[in-house]
């Protein structure tokens, strides 16, 4: 996505009028402009210059917005914080000041003398003329002072696409002009002695009006300035943590040089109390890092050899000597600034209604101001009071409101999410996030730890615990097995040192044996060690218990006399339960994947609470089950690995967890940084508070104007005698769109980790959600291999979801998709040469 900065923009009917006009331009497949951050995303084949030349053609100016390139350079960084930072308020705030200056001199000739009698100098007793000259003087200053309304107003209206600051020049100008109109018709009645046409002239004048229109408009755009500046906060403040600095080792000596030049495999130093300035691997020494910037977790994380460290992270504790592994813009930090950034050049399709509204908003605020008048002006009324009503229609009326209640809430709540470790990638995800309906969570990495762990040291006969450990440790020490480093790692923090052994042999899917000072070791499965030494029944139904549990029993005997048992398992996270408990109160439906045979995957099923199980299910096979479960609603698929990628790719939501593979990442909507799976229902939680701020700011911006241009246009005054003064309408205009920001705002409040207030959600069509199954008897498999034939068979259909198949059973649970008939089910699996008994 090419990103652009665009100036010029006043309302939502800018926004909506570059858009157009870029959308047009050959080779544009997707445009959104953002009034909020006055940026625009492009995504095409276009050239930048067409792109900036279509821009200026419809009114306004463009220009590419600076990239990093290879390695992010202060200056891009630079850049990036001088485009979000608030330039627009001072120069509001001067203006504001400058105009209420003179603005209070206009009133006291105005208001204060003609209402109230305040004094004047003798010189203007009576001379009407004076009086009306120094309000024309005064008001033409404030006009020259807020001249910006004027000029971007008439050139969107030359280029045909009127905006906000049209309606104001309008409302302004005409009761300028109408007034000029009547100070000179005034001066030729009293040069005629008409005094009574003099009066009628004196109350005709909207010198005062056109003056406070200006003024009050822009105390509202100051407001509104300020305030969108706040949204970006979190933006801003994730830019200032990047260092600007970095000490680097060059020769053997440390040296300071700037960050962009920092480069990939160089060796840095980082001391007690300094951030982090690149992504690298801890080379030498230890420390605790606060990883609060980039996770929201307060509580430091412990860093040794061979740990990563990202950039913007706070070392706390120790001198840490780290080589360079991500530089610039490939940082943790950068890519997360980015994420933020790109988001909010994103449009959420709710905006899009908004967009169609405020692009025939104007011209239509205009032709009810010209009616009203007409109106008016048949019904006998005067000039001055038709026009009045007029003004009054078109300075109530705010596009602005329609503009930015998307926007700044998408803004806000892209902020909060980062601040907590959770980022959204577009509008589009932090919106559509909330609607989920059934979320399938990968087990290992997800659900659980990843890493498999000792749960249970079991010895047998008068064998310790610890002597049973120690001997294991002996053994596996050698081992690659996964469940071998789980022992291995409960023997080193018990504090016990390995010893040799000779003769080791690995016998695949059995077991090991070696021969420790003379003494024959062996461990493996029930069925290796079986025929190694007996094994009590008692044992042998406690391994059983153990399994049905979703652990792993390893036996181990020593000179053929067993001597106890290790049960390892990939435990699962502290706050699995709590998250599938949280999101099942939201009314979400929770479903598990996983590779593990059926009796292991339903124990750990069981303890994590889970709606459903889907066992058996290998790598490519989840993009399938993502696929069926699509059917029966809105689907977010939870993974951190690169086997996770079709899925999450294929899923409406993909959410990594745990910042994940880089593969895992770049197919994800949302990216979770932190390892915990209470942040899905938080995600889920933040994405339903800035759709219901969405929708609040959208209902009282609607009915603002709703109510405000019938008022305005005086509909109420034959019914209740409501009539509104052109001065108060423009204050309302000016409330409006701060009232619209400040609502936003109101999600930097908001706890997203609070279930308290959790809502559920109706299923599509208000339908229970189902599944089909089939159980078919299968004569023939012999092993594993004849298992994985079946499987593969019957996955190959495009009615079949997934396929849990069993030689031991003799069985295949087939869970589908769509309807699919038993013939063909059936000539799948004998297509393989097995033989089907019946399907169930």
């Amino acid at each position: 996505m090419k990103q652009f900065i665009v100036t010029g923009m006043s309302c939502a009917a800018c926004s909506a009028r570059v858009e157009k006009a870029v959308s047009k331009v050959e080779g544009v497949t997707a445009c959104s402009v953002s009034l909020l951050t006055n940026s625009m995303g492009v995504e095409g084949t276009a050239s930048s210059r067409e792109i900036i030349e279509a821009v200026q053609a419809a009114g306004y100016g463009a220009s590419l917005k600076e990239t990093a390139g290879e390695h992010l350079s202060s200056a891009g960084k630079a850049a990036q914080e001088a485009m979000l930072e608030d330039y627009e308020t001072p120069v509001l705030k001067r203006r504001l000041l400058a105009s209420l200056g003179f603005l209070i001199v206009l009133m006291y000739f105005s208001m204060g003398h003609m209402m109230w009698g305040w004094p004047l100098p003798a010189f203007f007793e009576d001379n009407h003329v004076a009086m009306g000259l120094v309000q024309l003087l005064l008001t033409g200053v404030i006009m020259v002072i807020n001249q910006k309304f004027f000029v971007s107003g008439f050139m969107s209206l030359i280029h045909r696409a009127p905006n906000m600051d049209t309606l104001v020049a309008l409302g302004s100008g005409m009761s300028f002009v109408y007034s000029t109109y009547a100070l000179f018709a005034m001066t030729d009645a009293q040069v005629k002695g008409n005094m009574e046409a003099v009066m009628q002239y004196m109350h005709e004048f909207y010198f005062e009006s056109a003056a406070m229109i200006l003024t009050l408009i822009t105390v509202g755009k100051m407001l509104e300035a300020r305030s969108k500046g706040k949204t970006t906060d979190a933006l801003k403040g994730l830019m200032k943590l990047a260092p600007k600095t970095i000490t680097v080792l060059r020769e053997g000596h440390e040296t300071v040089i700037p960050i962009d030049q920092a480069r990939k495999g160089d060796l840095f130093v980082v001391r007690p109390g300094e951030n982090i300035p690149v992504d690298g691997i801890v080379l030498e020494g230890s420390s605790a890092v606060n990883e609060a910037a980039l996770t929201g977790e307060s509580i430091p994380v412990d860093k040794n050899v061979g740990d990563p460290v990202s950039a913007a992270t706070l070392n706390q504790s120790g001198f840490i000597k780290c080589e360079a592994t991500r530089v610039g813009e490939d940082t943790t930090l950068s890519q997360i600034i980015q994420m933020v950034s790109d988001a909010a050049a994103t449009k959420a399709p709710v905006a899009k209604v908004a967009d169609r509204i405020s692009g025939i908003f104007v011209p239509a605020v205009m032709m009810i101001a010209v009616m009203t008048m007409i109106v008016w002006l048949i019904a006998g009324e005067s000039v001055g009071f038709a026009l009045a009503r007029g003004i009054s229609v078109l300075v109530i009326s705010c596009p602005c409101a329609l503009g930015l209640a998307t926007p700044v809430a998408i803004m806000v709540g892209n902020g909060m999410g980062a601040k907590n470790g959770i980022l959204f990638k577009t509008a589009v995800s932090l919106e559509e996030t909330g609607k989920v309906q059934i979320v399938a969570l990968d087990k290992t990495g997800t659900i659980t730890n990843g890493e498999p762990e000792v749960t249970d040291i079991l010895p047998a006969g008068e064998t310790e615990e610890g002597e049973l450990l120690r001997m294991a440790y002996y053994l596996e020490k050698r081992s690659e097995h996964p469940l071998a480093r789980a022992i291995l790692r409960r023997a080193e923090e018990d504090g016990l040192t390995a010893e040799d052994v000779s003769d080791f042999e690995a016998l695949p899917g059995n077991g090991l044996t070696a021969v420790w000072k003379g003494r024959r070791l062996a461990g493996g499965n029930y069925q290796f060690i079986s025929g190694q030494a007996e094994v009590p029944d008692h044992m042998r139904l406690l391994s059983e218990q153990l399994a049905g549990q979703g652990k792993t029993p390893l036996f181990f005997s020593r000179d053929d006399w067993l001597i106890g048992m290790i049960a390892v398992a990939d435990t699962m996270k502290e706050d699995s339960r709590q998250a599938v408990k949280e999101m099942q109160n939201m009314g979400i439906r929770v479903v598990m994947l996983t590779g593990d045979n059926e009796r292991t995957a339903k124990a750990i099923g069981s303890q994590a609470g889970v709606d459903e199980v889907i066992a058996g299910v290998l790598p490519d096979g989840k993009e399938k089950v993502i696929r069926s479960l699509k059917q029966q609603g809105r689907v977010a698929m939870v993974g951190d690995g690169i086997n996770d990628a079709p899925a999450l790719t294929r899923a409406d939501m993909g959410i990594a967890i745990g910042a994940g593979t880089d593969v895992a990442i770049d197919a994800a909507d949302v990216v979770l940084m932190k390892n915990r799976l209470c942040d899905v229902p938080a995600a889920i939680r933040l994405s339903r508070a800035t759709l219901k701020n969405i929708h609040e700011n959208l209902f009282w911006a609607f009915f603002y104007n709703m109510i405000g241009i019938p008022l305005a246009a005086g509909v109420w005054i034959p019914v209740f005698g409501w009539k509104l003064n052109p001065m108060f309408g423009a204050a309302a205009m000016s409330l409006s769109s701060f009232c619209v920001v400040t609502n936003a705002l109101r999600l930097n409040l908001f706890n997203m980790h609070d279930a308290g207030k959790d809502k559920k959600i109706k299923t599509k069509s208000g339908k229970e959600i189902q599944t089909m199954k089939k159980i078919m008897k299968i004569e023939g498999m012999m092993c594993g291999h004849c298992e994985a034939a079946v499987k593969k068979a019957l996955e190959a259909l495009p009615e079949v979801a997934s396929a849990e198949v069993s030689h031991e059973k003799g069985t295949a649970v087939v869970t589908l998709s769509a309807a699919a008939a038993d013939d063909v089910l059936k000539k799948a699996v004998e297509d393989k040469e097995y033989k089907v008994i019946s399907i169930e």
